[in-house]
């Protein structure tokens, strides 16, 4: 009888113990996106770019960023309110196809967690920030999706890395199209 409640005990404190030492913080959302660009970085508070794309307000230290880009507003807007419809079976082939680990292996360079420095780490953040950026979406992402559903409280966006892919394609338009439309007609096909 001692013996069993002494065992009782034990167990006890160990559950008890192991929720103190091992129980992990689980991120849900990007809280912010740090801009780099070679030495110098900005950060900006999701929740004030989400409010500029929807309703057009913005802190000040958005606005200096924004400037940077040389945009118009309307722009800027128009590209973090554009929605692709892509239903989730077809999202889920394509980031495990050959051509989306190509890709995501390129954006995993541009787009981060903040303390991971591998690529498969970077890849794995994207994936599911997608997968379920298009879940809460209801089958359509945009960019504030993708970037509420990223798995880390800081995402990484570095600029130098962007400029370079940017130099090789005409537009981000062009980059998003060929993205977006060439590998899912091949997938639906499948």
């Amino acid at each position: 009888m001692r013996f069993s409640k002494f065992l009782i005990f034990k167990i006890f404190f160990i559950l008890l113990s192991s929720q103190f030492f091992f129980n992990v913080p689980k991120a849900h959302s990007a809280e912010e996106i740090k801009i780099i660009y070679s030495i110098f970085s900005r950060t900006i508070k999701l929740n004030s770019l989400k409010d500029f794309a929807i309703e057009g307000k913005s802190t000040s230290k958005l606005k200096r960023i924004l400037r940077a880009t040389n945009s118009p507003d309307k722009e800027i807007r128009a590209v973090l309110n554009k929605d692709f419809e892509v239903p989730i079976t077809i999202a889920d082939k394509l980031v495990y196809s050959e051509i989306g680990n190509v890709f995501l292996k390129r954006l995993s360079s541009i787009i981060h967690p903040s303390r991971a420095y591998d690529e498969r780490t970077g890849m794995l953040a994207l994936r599911a920030s997608v997968i379920q950026g298009i879940y809460f979406g209801n089958g359509k992402i945009n960019l504030i999706k993708f970037f509420e559903a990223y798995p880390t409280k800081t995402v990484i966006l570095d600029v130098s890395a962007l400029s370079k892919v940017m130099n090789k394609v005409e537009s981000i338009s062009e980059l998003l199209t060929f993205f977006t439309n060439s590998p899912l007609e091949k997938i639906k096909k499948n």
